[in-house]
């Protein structure tokens, strides 16, 4: 098969950041496992992480942890899935990633592609929904339901990949006023596209733009920038609340929120595939009722760029554009040419 791969740690713009392969096929899948022909794969902060710090000394490493496709074969225990569906998923960090033309993954982290979407609009979506999805009601658990009140989340980064699917499955899903940070007019702009109530700037000072809001926050689920905002994020939180936090933060005194008998929680998305966990499953479930929420119209993709076919070239631009900090939404790609 084709892939794209890399084999030593380069910059996004080196001329060797990435390569184009021939690859043997994946073996045949087993137990609860999916052999997929990708269709589209989206590119995360992880892709670029691992890029640039894990060295396959040599080696043709694959990377890429969000596809949509269509499944080829299954394994003798899997249930969920036939021949010939439409799926979509994020994978795993210690497997072969989706910059490939086929790719076998575990059928329990995997959900029907929505039915309204393009495979490159659905591949947006897996990584970044599970892994809101996890920070809201898994590790910060927020009541989902209930009528408004004068509480609310706090959501930074909100026009990111993982924001922007925060910001809009707090406001569907709980009866919280949802606050999110940008810095830009059309960052903002995005932001409220997705639901906001308000929107801070994270350029500034946090804590009093918070406190002028009047709002009580039990729940901050930090996505970026973690280290610079977290005296105001903690000061900020309400006593008894949690903060979330999926980025790095060397150097912040945790015990700051320790007299408000607070919590603070790590999200990971890749932890129950990895760990395989009795409720790995889980990422199935919440696939699928992201997959009838967009269906329904209850929520929106976040695919912004599309960079056409897969390949070295465009696998590296993606990856300078991921690195540049600037993105809003997702950038994705269409399949390897055949």
């Amino acid at each position: 098969m084709k892939a794209v791969a890399y084999t030593h740690c380069h910059p996004a713009d080196h001329p060797d950041a990435f390569d184009d392969v021939v690859l043997e096929d994946p073996p045949e899948p087993k137990g609860h496992e999916l052999l997929v022909e990708v269709r589209a794969v989206g590119v995360n902060p992880v892709d670029t992480r691992l890029r640039a710090k894990a060295d396959p000394a040599g080696e043709k490493r694959v990377l890429g942890y969000d596809a949509a496709g269509i499944v080829r074969a299954r394994g003798p225990e899997a249930a969920f899935f036939h021949v010939g569906d439409e799926v979509f998923y994020a994978g795993v960090v210690n497997r072969p990633g989706s910059n490939a033309q086929l790719q076998l993954v575990d059928e329990r982290i995997v959900g029907h592609k929505p039915k309204s979407l393009s495979f490159a609009q659905a591949a947006a979506m897996p990584l970044t929904s599970i892994t809101a999805w996890e920070a809201l009601f898994d590790r910060l658990r927020i009541p989902r339901g209930g009528t408004p009140s004068g509480d609310a989340v706090l959501i930074t980064g909100g026009a990111g990949g993982v924001g922007s699917i925060a910001v809009q499955l707090a406001r569907r899903l709980t009866g919280l006023k949802v606050i999110t940070t940008a810095s830009r007019p059309e960052t903002r702009a995005w932001c409220e596209q997705m639901g906001a109530h308000h929107v801070l700037d994270h350029s500034q000072d946090l804590g009093p733009q918070i406190k002028a809001l009047g709002l009580r926050l039990p729940y901050i689920f930090s996505v970026t920038q973690t280290e610079k905002h977290w005296n105001a994020l903690a000061d900020a939180l309400a006593p008894q609340g949690g903060i979330c936090v999926i980025d790095e933060m060397r150097g912040v005194d945790a015990q700051r929120i320790r007299p408000k008998a607070a919590f603070l929680a790590f999200e990971a998305m890749f932890a129950r595939a990895l760990n395989h966990t009795p409720d790995m499953v889980a990422q199935h479930h919440l696939l699928e009722e992201v997959a009838h929420m967009i269906d329904a119209g209850a929520l929106r993709h976040t695919m912004t760029r599309n960079l056409g076919p897969l390949n070295a070239a465009s696998l590296a631009e993606a990856h300078q554009l991921v690195e540049g900090g600037r993105m809003i939404g997702k950038v994705v790609l269409e399949r390897i040419p055949a």
